[in-house]
């Protein structure tokens, strides 16, 4: 996210300034998933201050552990007087950055340090070394460790002996909340309707550089057709870098479980046979990987009457771009490479209309805390509030509520979440009707039907006077 186009992130800028007054040195780490911004922010964070920036090389083949000291070294001569140095040892490249640093205001990012640490296992004991013989020595020195592989950084830095203590910040950078990524739409030029603004980010979710994407001369429809289905398009082949760049060899394993729950939220014993793999830690350590990126939730239904979750949790693709892609795009991709779906209308593609419903309504529950703000529950009254799940057993029927809020008055807030063009008619009480007739709940609790959408309701579905709120969700595009 260029400077020009810096949106939001109000409250993070504000945690990084606090840095600028405290009177010791600061190491943190800022994490977060693939182009959610990390880089952008630290950036607008130390302009007009001393600001030294060191890049790891992407991990493609033929990259060594070398080629990542050797690029850390001309990185250090170009931004510096001192000359570049050729070494094998990053001990001595950490000791001249920090006769640099000795005195002095400087914000130091190592951005991408999964990468700059890729295949030298003595990197992160050097590092902390460093720190602790030269960086740590200048109060006014702030550190920053910057990673989109954010369970890397838990497992090997914030979780690590060896940096325990050192560590006083930690920050993970989220998507965009909907009225930055409305700022965003309109800083681009893209000035259209709320529903087609809906349409391009149930493609992009909150994620800025897909927003900064957009052509803001063309729809909503013709953007995505020339970002996802022109052979050219740049979201086409956007898949493969998440996860070649950000988990390397082990890529296979992380595409095939987020392909399998594209389709729907899943048990764990359902991913591993869904994907033939064996239930055991490692694929909990896989899921947890996936979890601490951002790309997917863990979502546990729980009991109404202890409030405490059931053992069986589900997981769900929490990446909007993901799910398009697998839905759309992996599908079609031999004839989007071959040029024949350059000029496809995509409305007209089947079930077009079912996957952006899908899409709008993970863009409410990454949004849940307006909803919650709009029906004034304070996090204090929450019991549980997500996705909800029941299963059906030989006592009760299967049910699936899109976002269940339950409050310690015994209250269950049923949320109904509605994509459409045309406005909603009295269908939709009968859906949720029958989903609240199926779930099974205490005597001493009352359900709240609520209903979020889009593009308006009809008279006659107001008349009827069911929903105790209609949420029309794109007020939340507005501050």
């Amino acid at each position: 996210m260029s400077n020009a186009k810096f949106i939001g992130r109000e409250v993070e800028l504000e945690k990084l300034n606090d840095l600028m007054t405290k009177k010791i040195s600061t190491l943190m780490v800022v994490k977060g998933r693939r182009r959610i911004g990390k880089t952008s922010l630290i950036e607008k964070f130390a302009a007009g201050k001393p600001f030294l920036q060191f890049i790891g090389l992407a991990p493609v083949d033929g990259v060594t552990a070398q080629d990542q000291r050797d690029e850390f070294s001309r990185l250090l001569a170009d931004q510096t007087d001192l000359p570049e140095l050729k070494t094998d040892d990053w001990s001595k490249l950490f000791a001249l950055l920090g006769k640099h640093v000795r005195h002095g205001r400087h914000i130091i990012l190592l951005d991408e340090i999964t990468w700059m640490a890729q295949d030298d296992p003595t990197f992160l004991s050097k590092l902390k070394n460093a720190w602790e013989l030269y960086y740590k020595k200048n109060p006014k020195l702030i550190l920053i460790l910057c990673s989109s592989i954010s369970a890397w950084v838990e497992k090997n830095i914030l979780s690590s002996t060896g940096y325990f203590g050192r560590i006083a910040k930690k920050m993970t950078l989220k998507e965009l909340p909907l009225n930055y990524c409305n700022q965003l739409l309109d800083a681009v030029g893209f000035k259209r309707s709320a529903y087609e603004k809906f349409i391009f980010l149930s493609l992009t979710g909150g994620v800025p550089w897909y927003i900064e994407l957009i052509d803001p001369k063309n729809s909503a429809c013709d953007n995505i057709n020339s970002l996802c289905f022109d052979e050219d398009g740049i979201l086409v082949d956007e898949h493969k870098y998440i996860f070649h760049d950000l988990f390397g060899k082990r890529s296979d394993i992380y595409e095939k479980i987020t392909r399998y729950i594209a389709d729907g939220a899943a048990e764990f014993s359902q991913i591993a046979k869904g994907i033939s793999y064996a239930s055991s830690g490692t694929l909990t350590n896989y899921l947890n990987e996936l979890i601490e990126s951002g790309y997917i939730k863990q979502i546990a239904s729980w009991s109404f009457k202890t409030g405490k979750p059931i053992k069986t949790a589900c997981y769900r693709l929490s990446d909007n771009y993901l799910r398009f892609y697998y839905k759309y795009i992996q599908p079609k991709l031999n004839l989007i490479k071959n040029g024949q779906y350059k000029d496809i209308e995509i409305v007209k593609l089947p079930g077009f209309n079912s996957i952006l419903g899908f899409q709008f309504e993970n863009l409410v529950i990454n949004n849940a805390y307006l909803l919650h703000k709009k029906l004034k529950i304070t996090a204090e009254e929450i019991v549980a509030s997500s996705p909800y799940y029941q299963t059906a057993t030989k006592q009760r029927q299967g049910c699936q509520i899109d976002y269940l809020i339950q409050t310690k008055l015994n209250t269950l807030f049923v949320c109904e979440i509605k994509f459409s063009k045309s406005p909603l008619n009295t269908h939709v009480i009968h859906e949720v009707k029958e989903k609240i007739h199926r779930l099974a709940m205490p005597k001493n609790f009352v359900c709240v039907p609520i209903l979020i959408h889009v593009n308006g309701v009809n008279e006659e579905l107001l008349d009827a006077d069911y929903f105790y709120r209609i949420i029309d969700f794109s007020e939340f595009l507005i501050p």
